[in-house]
C-alpha cells in the first residue's frame, strides 16, 4: 500500500495502538528538546523518576528563553539545568547559543527520526524532514526515561505545493495564507505534510519556518520530504552523513486536501491580536510602526537576516521606528557577520541582539503604549509582548524590513520600484562552532547538580476524589491561549521552578484576583472556557500553577491538543459540554457537584453529569484508558511513580 511521509514515520516508530485517526497510539521517541523556560520543571519531574541516565537517542537542553538576568534566579536556573544535564547525559546548549528550534536543525536534527519537545514550536523540525511534536515537559521526562509518548493519531492533511514564490513573496507568507484559511483551530487533530512540485523551490530554513509556525493553525506537527534541498542543507552544515531520502510513495493518499500555488501568493499579515486574522499586507497599508523585530524564534536563519541586512544596506531605519534583530543562533550571527550583514545593520541603526527568543516570549523588547509593533514572530496573542493592549502584527522579514524603511505597514513590493530583491542563497559551507554546546561524556555524569533557593520541590498533588465539589472560580471566552492561563515575562518566567510563587500569577492578565478567588474557597475549584480553550505555549504550568490553586475540572466547549494533555498529567478534568448552550448555564460563583466520579471514570463512562443548583447537565471526558488512570491517581507523575514501585 502506498504511504505519506507522516505515516511511514509513525509505522517506524509506532510501539502501541493502530493508524487509526482518533485512536491513541503510543511512538518511540528518538531526540527530546528542552528549553530553560519549560526545562527545570521538566528536569526536576525526570529526576523524581530516579533513573540514572537519560535513555533516548539523544536529548538536548537549551537555554534560550530566560536570558535576561535582573536578580539571581535566571543564572541560578541555568547552573541548574547545566548540571543536571551533564549529569544525566544531555547536551546541553549555553545561554545565547541560540533558540531550541534553530539550534536543533543546525546541529542534530536528522530525517525520519521523531522529536519531542516541551516547547509547541518544535514542528520547526519539518525543515529537516523530524518529525517534531511540542508537549508538555512532563511527556518530554517520559520520553526521556524511555516511555513511548501518546497521542491521539491524527488526520494527514495534504497540502500540494505548485509554482515558485515571487519576489518579496517568502516563506512566511506561505503559512500565513494557511492561517489565512484555516484560522488558529483549523488544523487540530491533524499533521500537515507538504508534498508537489513547489516544494523544490524552498530551503530548509523556508521549511522551518513553515514547519514552526504551523502550530499557530492547531496542527499536531508539519512535515516536508528529504530531498535534494535537505541534503544540501546537511551538507553545508558538515552533516551530510545524517541525510536519508524520504517522501511519500507514488500513490499516496491523505485524508484531507489542499493545495497552493506558490507563484499566486502575495505579501501577508497577521493583525491584532491572533495569528489567524490574516489579511493582504496592502490592506493594512500606511499604519504608523513603531518598532520593528526580525528572528527570534522563527525567520531568524541566515536567509531571513541577510534578506533584511541587503534591504537595509546604504539606508537609514526611519527615524520613528525603533528597529531589532534577534539571531536565531550564534551561527546565524557569525555567518551573517562574514557576509556583511552584521555591519549593515550597524550602520542602519538596527539594534542587534544576542542569539534567544527575546521580545517573542516577552523577555523584553516590550513596545510602548499604543505602539504598532511589526515583528516576525509565530505569535501575538494579547498582552504577550509585555505591554498591555499591544498591538503586534505578525509578517514576513521582508515586510517587517519595508516597515523599518517607510516608518509605516508598508507592501514590500513597493520597494521593487527603488531596489532590486535580495534573493540570498544559503552558504555552501556554514561557518560552524559548536563548542557553546556541552556535550555528555561518562566524566561528566558524576558533577553534583546545584540547586539555587528559586529551585523547590514539585508540590505533591493528591488523588481524584469519589465526588467531587468544586465553585466556578473563572469563566472565559473563546480561543483563550496559555500565556493567557500562565502569562510569560521577565517577571514570571524567572519563577516556572518555584510554583508557589508562580501561581500568583495565573490568569492574571485576564482576571487579576484569580489566585486570592481560589484561596478564598477553600476547596476544588472548576473554571469555565469556550473553544479552543489552551491554545499557543506547551507550558505545562498553565496546568500545574491552577492546580496547586486547587483547580480539579476545567469545562470547556473544545481544547488545544497540548493543554488538555497537560491537564491530564495533573490530575484536571478536562471536560466538554455535550450540549455547547450549556455554557450559558454556568458562571462565577456556580457550584457544581460531579457525583460517583471515580466509579464513572473507572468504568469508561464517556458522559460525565454536574449538577448544578437543581439542574444536571452532561459534559463529555474524552480520553484515553491510560490518562484516565493518570486522572485517577491524581496526575501521571503519580500514576508512574506507582507503577515503578511495583515492578521494584
Amino acid at each position: 500500500m502506498a504511504k505519506n511521509v507522516t505515516h511511514k514515520i509513525l509505522e517506524a516508530h509506532l510501539v502501541e495502538g493502530e493508524l487509526v485517526p482518533g485512536k491513541e497510539i503510543g511512538i518511540r521517541i528518538d531526540h527530546t528538546l528542552l528549553q530553560d523556560a519549560t526545562g527545570t520543571v521538566a528536569m526536576l519531574e525526570f529526576e523524581s523518576l530516579g533513573i540514572d541516565k537519560v535513555r533516548t537517542e539523544l536529548s538536548a537542553q537549551y537555554v534560550d528563553h530566560n536570558l535576561l538576568q535582573t536578580d539571581n534566579k535566571n543564572a541560578d536556573d541555568h547552573k541548574f539545568l547545566q548540571t543536571a544535564a551533564a549529569r544525566y547525559g544531555i547536551h546541553f546548549s549555553m545561554p545565547g547559543n541560540g533558540v531550541s528550534h534553530q539550534v536543533h536543525m543546525e546541529r542534530f536534527g536528522a530525517p525520519g527520526k521523531t522529536l519531542l519537545g516541551a516547547d509547541s514550536h518544535t514542528p520547526g523540525a519539518a525543515g529537516v524532514s523530524m518529525l517534531g511534536i511540542g508537549a508538555g515537559g512532563l511527556d518530554v521526562a517520559l520520553a526521556m526515561a524511555g516511555y513511548p509518548y501518546y497521542l491521539s493519531c491524527p488526520n494527514v492533511l495534504g497540502v500540494r505545493l505548485t509554482g515558485r514564490l515571487p519576489d518579496w513573496v517568502s516563506a512566511k507568507d506561505v503559512i500565513l495564507e494557511m492561517l489565512r484559511r484555516y484560522d488558529v483551530k483549523g488544523c487540530i487533530g491533524k499533521i500537515i505534510e507538504y508534498y508537489g512540485p513547489g516544494v523544490a523551490s524552498l530551503s530548509a530554513t523556508d521549511r522551518e519556518t513553515i514547519g514552526n509556525m504551523g502550530t499557530e493553525t492547531g496542527a499536531t506537527t508539519s512535515i516536508f520530504p528529504s530531498d535534494k534541498r535537505t541534503r544540501e542543507y546537511l551538507i553545508a552544515q558538515g552533516r551530510g552523513e545524517a541525510w536519508v531520502p524520504l517522501a511519500a510513495d507514488e500513490g499516496a493518499t491523505y485524508d484531507e486536501y489542499a493545495e497552493i500555488d506558490l507563484s499566486k501568493l502575495e505579501p501577508l499579515i497577521a493583525k491584532p491580536s491572533s495569528p489567524g486574522n490574516v489579511v493582504a499586507v496592502r490592506e493594512a497599508a500606511g499604519t504608523k510602526v513603531d518598532q520593528v523585530i526580525v528572528g527570534s524564534s522563527v525567520n531568524s536563519s541566515f536567509r531571513d537576516l541577510m534578506v533584511a541586512a541587503k534591504m537595509l544596506e546604504g539606508r537609514r531605519v526611519h527615524p520613528n521606528t525603533s528597529f531589532h534583530v534577534n539571531p536565531g543562533s550564534r551561527q546565524v550571527l557569525e555567518n551573517v557577520y562574514h557576509a556583511g550583514g552584521l555591519l549593515a545593520f550597524l550602520t542602519t541603526g538596527a539594534r542587534v541582539h544576542e542569539p534567544g527568543c527575546q521580545g517573542c516570549i516577552g523577555m523584553g523588547q516590550a513596545p510602548g503604549t499604543n505602539e504598532v509593533s511589526l515583528r516576525t514572530f509565530p505569535r501575538n496573542f494579547p498582552g504577550r509582548s509585555g505591554t498591555k493592549d499591544d498591538k503586534v502584527y505578525l509578517c514576513s522579514p521582508e515586510t517587517a524590513t519595508a516597515a523599518g524603511l517607510t516608518g509605516v505597514i508598508t507592501d514590500p513590493r513597493e520597494l521593487g520600484k527603488e531596489m532590486a530583491y535580495p534573493r540570498i542563497e544559503d552558504p555552501k559551507e556554514y561557518k560552524i562552532d559548536s563548542r557553546s554546546i556541552i556535550f555528555p561524556s561518562p566524566e561528566l555524569s558524576r558533577t553534583e547538580i546545584v540547586r539555587g533557593p528559586n529551585i523547590r520541590p514539585l508540590p505533591s498533588l493528591e488523588p481524584l476524589p469519589d465526588r467531587l465539589t468544586a465553585e466556578v472560580v473563572l469563566k472565559v471566552s473563546d480561543n483563550i491561549s496559555t500565556d493567557g492561563i500562565m502569562p510569560a515575562g521577565n517577571r514570571v518566567l524567572p519563577l516556572r521552578s518555584n510554583i508557589e510563587a508562580l501561581s500568583a500569577f495565573v490568569f492574571s492578565q485576564i482576571a487579576p484576583d484569580f489566585a486570592k478567588d481560589c484561596k478564598a474557597v477553600q476547596g476544588p475549584v472548576a473554571v469555565v472556557g469556550g473553544e479552543n480553550y489552551g491554545q499557543g505555549s506547551s507550558r505545562e504550568h498553565a496546568a500545574l500553577a491552577p492546580r496547586y490553586l486547587g483547580v480539579r475540572v476545567k469545562i470547556a466547549k473544545s481544547f488545544a491538543r497540548i493543554h488538555k494533555s497537560n491537564l491530564c498529567n495533573f490530575g484536571i478534568l478536562p471536560l466538554t459540554f455535550r450540549n455547547p448552550v450549556d455554557y450559558e448555564l454556568l458562571n462565577k460563583g456556580s457550584r457544581i457537584v460531579l457525583p460517583d466520579l471515580r466509579k464513572r471514570i473507572e468504568r469508561g463512562d464517556r458522559e460525565i453529569p454536574v449538577e448544578l443548583a437543581g439542574q444536571t447537565i452532561i459534559t463529555l471526558l474524552d480520553v484515553s484508558d491510560r490518562q484516565r488512570k493518570h486522572l485517577l491517581a491524581g496526575g501521571t507523575l503519580n500514576y508512574v511513580k506507582e507503577q515503578l514501585m511495583v515492578q521494584v
